[in-house]
C-alpha cells in the first residue's frame, strides 16, 4: 500500500491521500507525549480484566470514532481499546505504544536487499517512475518485525482473545502478532472496498499472510464486491453512524445545493469540474466540501463556488447533488437521497460497480455535468450499502 501511495503521487496521478502537515513545535510536542504515555498510556500497564483489543480509526469527527463507537460501547469495560495519538486525538481511557511505534519507525535495516532493486527496475519499466523500494523495505521490515514482537508480548500478557481493528492493512503488526498466537482477528470497514483496493483485492482468493479472519461490513454490497483472502471471511454488522432520511427530510432537501466532495487525491482536478458547473449555472448553491485531511487553504476556489467543511453527513442530508470521484462519502450520500455523479478522474473505477447497478453516473468531463444535472440518478436501494445496525458479538 505504501508504494502503491508512493507510485500514484510521484506519477502526479494522486495527491497525497491524508497528509499529516507538523511544525518543528508540533513535532516536539508530539516526542514529549509519547514519552509521558509510556507511563500514562502504556497498554501493559492498564487496570483491569480484558477479553478483547479494540484499534480504532484515528480520524473522530465532532470527537467521535464512528466506526468502533457500537462495539465499544457493547463490550464495555472487558475492552482494552489501543488508540493512537501520532496523527490524531486518543479516546478517553484509551492506551497505545506511540513512543515504540514513533521509535522502531527510525531504525533502518543496513542490509541491501537485491530483490528489492530488481523490483524497483521492473516497476520503473513498467510504470516510468522511480520508487524508492529499498528504503520503503528498509524502514518498515524492521519496524514491523519489531511491533509485531512487542504486541505479540502485550497480547499474551493481557490473555486477548479477541482483536478488533479498523483498517487492518496499516496495523499487519498487530493482526499478524495475534494471528502468531492463534487469536481471532475482525476487521470493521472503514470505508470503500473495490477491485482496485490493494488493501482488500486479492483476485483468486488467494491464501496471504497476516489477514483478519473476519471483515465485517456496512451492507451486503461490500461483502463481494472484492475478492477477499482466503482465510477471511465477510458478513453484514449494518453501521449505527448514519441512517436512511424519512420521507419528510428528503422533501426538505435543497433543490440548488451540489456538494462536491473533496479528496486529498483528486481534489484539485474535481474542483475544475466545480467552476464548469457554476459558469454554466449560476443559480445553483455550488459548495466544494473538504475531507478531513485537507485545509482551506488547499485551494483557491472559483468565484461562486464555496467552502464547505464540518459535519459531510449533515451537509449531504441537505444536498440534492452529489460529486466526487472515489470517495466513501458518495456511498453515504446514496444513502441519504442524494442525485450522483462520479467524476471521470483517476479512482472513478471504485464506483464503477454503482454506475453498472444504475445508482450513479460518470461524468466524463467537467462541461458534460450541466446539462445531466436534474437527470442523475439516485440508489434504488441505498441500505444495500449501510444497513441498519444488526451487532451480535
Amino acid at each position: 500500500m505504501r508504494i502503491f501511495h508512493e507510485l500514484t503521487r510521484r506519477s502526479g496521478l494522486h495527491g497525497d491521500p491524508h497528509p499529516v502537515r507538523r511544525t518543528r513545535a508540533g513535532q516536539a510536542r508530539l516526542v514529549a507525549r509519547h514519552v509521558t504515555g509510556t507511563v500514562t498510556r502504556n497498554p501493559f500497564l492498564a487496570r483491569g480484566s480484558f477479553d478483547s483489543l479494540v484499534i480504532p480509526h484515528p480520524r473522530k469527527p465532532g470527537g467521535v470514532e464512528i466506526y468502533t463507537d457500537s462495539l465499544r460501547t457493547a463490550l464495555g469495560s472487558s475492552a482494552l481499546v489501543l488508540d493512537s495519538g501520532i496523527n490524531g486525538t486518543p479516546l478517553p481511557g484509551s492506551v497505545n505504544f506511540d513512543f515504540f511505534t514513533s521509535a522502531f519507525g527510525t531504525v533502518r535495516s543496513r542490509r541491501t536487499h537485491a530483490r528489492c532493486t530488481e523490483i524497483a527496475a521492473a516497476l520503473e519499466a513498467e510504470t516510468g517512475v522511480q520508487v524508492p523500494v529499498a528504503a520503503l523495505i528498509a524502514r518498515e521490515v524492521p519496524k514491523h518485525t519489531r511491533l509485531r514482537a512487542l504486541y505479540r508480548s502485550l497480547l499474551k500478557r493481557r490473555r486477548i482473545k479477541t482483536v478488533y481493528v479498523v483498517v487492518a492493512y496499516f496495523h499487519q503488526h498487530i493482526v499478524g502478532a495475534a494471528r502468531d498466537l492463534g487469536i481471532r482477528v475482525v476487521e470493521l470497514q472503514h470505508g470503500a472496498i473495490s477491485p482496485y483496493h490493494l488493501g482488500y483485492s486479492y483476485p483468486g482468493r488467494p491464501d496471504v499472510a497476516d489477514q483478519p479472519d473476519e471483515l465485517w461490513c456496512f451492507g451486503s454490497y461490500w461483502t463481494d464486491v472484492a475478492e477477499l483472502p482466503a482465510g477471511t471471511k465477510a458478513s453484514v454488522v449494518g453501521a449505527s453512524f448514519v441512517s436512511p432520511l424519512s420521507p419528510a427530510e428528503l422533501a426538505a432537501k435543497d433543490p440548488r445545493l451540489v456538494v462536491f466532495l473533496s479528496q486529498g487525491t483528486t481534489g484539485p482536478a474535481l474542483l475544475e469540474y466545480a467552476a464548469a458547473l457554476v459558469s454554466a449555472r449560476p443559480d445553483l448553491d455550488v459548495a466544494f466540501h473538504l475531507h478531513p485531511s485537507e485545509r482551506s487553504t488547499d485551494y483557491a476556489l472559483p468565484q461562486g463556488v464555496r467552502l464547505s467543511t464540518g459535519n459531510t453527513l449533515a451537509v449531504l442530508a441537505a444536498a440534492t447533488y452529489q460529486v466526487g470521484v472515489s470517495t466513501t462519502a458518495l456511498f453515504e450520500g446514496m444513502l441519504l437521497g442524494c442525485r450522483t455523479a462520479v467524476a471521470n478522474l483517476p479512482g472513478h473505477e471504485y464506483l464503477a460497480p454503482t454506475i453498472a447497478r444504475g445508482d450513479s453516473a460518470l461524468i466524463p468531463t467537467p462541461a458534460a455535468l450541466a446539462p445531466v444535472l436534474e437527470s442523475l440518478p439516485r440508489a434504488s436501494a441505498p441500505t444495500t450499502y449501510y444497513a441498519p445496525l444488526q451487532l451480535a458479538l
